[in-house]
């Protein structure tokens, strides 16, 4: 029996993928089609990918070209597929005429004519609308937004306000922007979206005014301080059909995602302990060190932390307790004590006090280890009493890490999806709910 291999990401599948497959199928007796796995397209940089990996593979299945499918999750698995399935002949589109050479080593390497005048990419220019996104604020993390969304189709940052006019002129100059606004109904009325980067007192105000205007809504960490104001909010959106989102980036990236699943699998057995830990030392007088606008390293640090608790945990808590340093009424060290019916776990945040920022999650068979910072995680290992088996995973985690939580952003609202699986609404409640227990001086012990 002949057997040939294919591979691609079959994104918005058409008449162009069918043709493909089909001259595949006619090369030999046996089709095996590879099919890109979702991390390993934003680990490649494609941002775009409309359909996830089921609803590609069920595509491909009903084609009826395919005798078998395999999942495409690292680079160098063509040559693994290969061997192990004891391919004869690759094949794969004219558009990587010679790209593929070095596979004539273990096969035959056959270059298939495209079908000219339809892809992908075109197709998801036709379908799919850019939305016009306008920040709110002009600060540090807005200027590493802009960047970030270029990297990710659909999505045009066109304008930006701030309560100050000048601050707004001067970032809409510097990011080539098309307008800029002080005043918030003016700012609305030219977007779909909205980026909440505004100071933490903020975000529970703009966000309501901005779902109450019919947009979506990415809001920055912190979400809002008060479980109430979060499940309002959440309420709220979905009652008008529309997206709100915390950007969270550590939980849309792929290796942290990863990191969850592993975890989620066994492979380190049940989890009784998990610690978190996040500082950054600061010095001068800042908005982390302002009593005024919420600062302290629970409003700064906690949302990072709390939520990979509760990604490995759940959201059963049953009690909580806290010690921190303060200065000038805010916490510039913490440490969380928080509890779960079957597990224990910490938080230790600083940002006047330093601390290894790393993340250790202790199982009943081994224990996973996340270098500092674990918050962007493109490493962590699996390690257990007999260190043969230990294992190492290594992930791509590109620029500011934004570009995660702004493609399943847009993703969302191009899908009609009201909530992501990797952040849920009920998650993003349970963390404001144990934020504002902090800042209510509920079980804080000052030391």
């Amino acid at each position: 029996m002949k057997k040939v291999i294919t591979y691609g990401t079959y994104d918005l599948l058409h008449q162009g993928h069918i043709n493909l497959l089909r001259r595949a199928k006619e090369l030999g007796d046996y089709l095996i089609v590879g099919v890109t796995s979702d991390s390993f397209d934003r680990g490649r940089g494609k941002l775009n990918v409309r359909n996830n990996v089921l609803e590609r593979v069920e595509a491909v299945k009903a084609t009826g070209y395919a005798d078998q499918i395999v999942i495409e999750d690292y680079v160098g698995q063509k040559i693994d597929d290969i061997q192990k399935y004891d391919v004869d002949v690759f094949a794969i589109g004219s558009d990587w005429e010679g790209q593929f050479d070095y596979l004539n080593e273990y096969c035959q390497v056959v270059y298939l004519p495209r079908t000219e005048g339809i892809s992908s990419t075109m197709l998801r220019k036709e379908s799919q609308n850019v939305f016009r996104v306008g920040i709110i604020g002009s600060g540090r993390i807005a200027k590493r937004f802009i960047p970030e969304s270029k990297v990710v189709n659909g999505i045009e940052v066109v304008s930006v306000l701030n309560p100050d006019l000048r601050e707004a002129k001067a970032f809409q100059q510097q990011f080539d922007l098309l307008e800029a606004h002080s005043d918030f109904a003016n700012f609305i009325k030219g977007v779909d979206a909205v980026y909440v980067a505004s100071p933490h007192l903020t975000h529970y105000d703009y966000a309501k005014r901005s779902l109450y205007a019919d947009k979506h809504v990415l809001c920055e960490i912190p979400f809002v301080l008060k479980g109430e104001e979060a499940k309002e909010l959440y309420d709220l959106a979905e009652q008008r059909g529309l997206v709100l989102l915390e950007a969270c980036k550590t939980a849309h990236c792929p290796g942290f995602m990863h990191l969850v699943t592993l975890v989620k699998s066994g492979v380190i057995g049940d989890v009784v302990d998990v610690k978190a830990s996040l500082s950054k030392m600061v010095t001068i007088p800042m908005r982390e060190l302002d009593v005024a606008q919420a600062g302290g390293c629970i409003t700064e640090h906690a949302p990072l932390t709390l939520m990979a608790l509760i990604k490995l945990l759940g959201r059963d808590i049953t009690d909580v307790n806290f010690h921190s340093r303060m200065q000038n009424g805010v916490d510039v060290f913490t440490k969380g004590i928080i509890n779960f019916p079957h597990a224990t776990s910490s938080i230790t945040l600083g940002i006047g006090v330093k601390t290894e920022g790393n993340l250790v999650i202790s199982g009943t068979k081994g224990y996973v280890y996340v270098p500092a910072p674990w918050w962007l995680t493109d490493y962590f290992e699996v390690r257990y009493e007999d260190q043969t088996k230990n294992k190492k995973f290594f992930y791509s985690y590109d620029g500011d890490g934004l570009r995660y939580e702004i493609q399943e952003f847009i993703s969302m609202i191009v899908n009609h999806r009201m909530s992501s699986y990797r952040l849920r609404r009920r998650e993003s409640i349970t963390i404001a709910e144990v934020i504002e227990k902090y800042r209510n001086k509920e079980n804080v012990t000052e030391i």
